[in-house]
């Protein structure tokens, strides 16, 4: 980044990309303190890394990479108590166009279920349900294509494991 363009032009892509950012800091902290130092630390991570950003490359799969290594990392260091925590941050809005409470409960479930799996779960779930495919999140997480199937699969028998379980 040499130009004030091309760093006008890498903090617009930020700007453009920035859920993925808010949907990684969801998923990884149970407090809005934690988030919000999470979302400058991703944001900062970014920044530094931008001259490994390979020009042909989504833009997107970078981001997603360098967040969840911060996010993970940060995790780690920050490690607390199971909480629920809203992979998308929009519970409020998911509950106002639902009329079913089964399914809201069931959802809450889930998130909990998914907030108690491993790190590494953890990103190739949010990435599953962010209808990443295989390549991409292989990309991501820098992992086969075929570990990624082979894991997302028995997450998917895990979590439905706990949901039969949990319904006993």
């Amino acid at each position: 980044m040499q130009t004030p363009a091309d760093k006008e032009h890498f903090l617009q892509l930020i700007e453009d990309n920035k859920a993925i950012i808010y949907k990684i800091c969801n998923s990884y902290c149970p407090n809005k303190a934690d988030r919000e130092d999470l979302v400058q630390e991703i944001i900062y991570q970014l920044w530094r890394s931008g001259h490994t950003l390979d020009p042909d490359r989504r833009f997107s799969t970078w981001m997603y990479r360098v967040a969840l290594n911060v996010a993970i990392s940060f995790y780690r260091k920050t490690s607390q108590e199971n909480t629920v925590v809203s992979l998308s941050g929009e519970e409020e809005n998911i509950a106002d166009h639902t009329n079913n409470g089964e399914q809201e409960e069931n959802l809450k479930r889930l998130q909990t279920f998914i907030y108690a799996l491993k790190e590494l779960e953890r990103a190739l779930m949010i990435l599953y349900l962010e209808s990443k495919t295989y390549k991409e999140i292989s990309e991501i997480l820098g992992i086969t294509e075929t570990n990624v199937a082979t894991r997302i699969s028995r997450i998917k028998e895990k979590l439905k494991q706990k949901f039969l379980t949990s319904n006993n």
